[in-house]
């Protein structure tokens, strides 16, 4: 998606969890939801 709009060299990081200790855990954890970084550069 981000290619399509334009992005270049786009990187993408390592799965996060982001939710540990949150209230919704146990759906992200039912869901496997994580985070994501994401690097990209839009050419000038």
């Amino acid at each position: 998606m981000l290619e399509d709009t334009g992005f270049v060299n786009v990187e993408i990081g390592e799965p996060v969890d982001t939710f540990g200790g949150a209230g919704g855990e146990p759906n992200a954890r039912a869901f496997e939801v994580y985070g994501y970084a994401f690097l990209a550069f839009k050419p000038g």
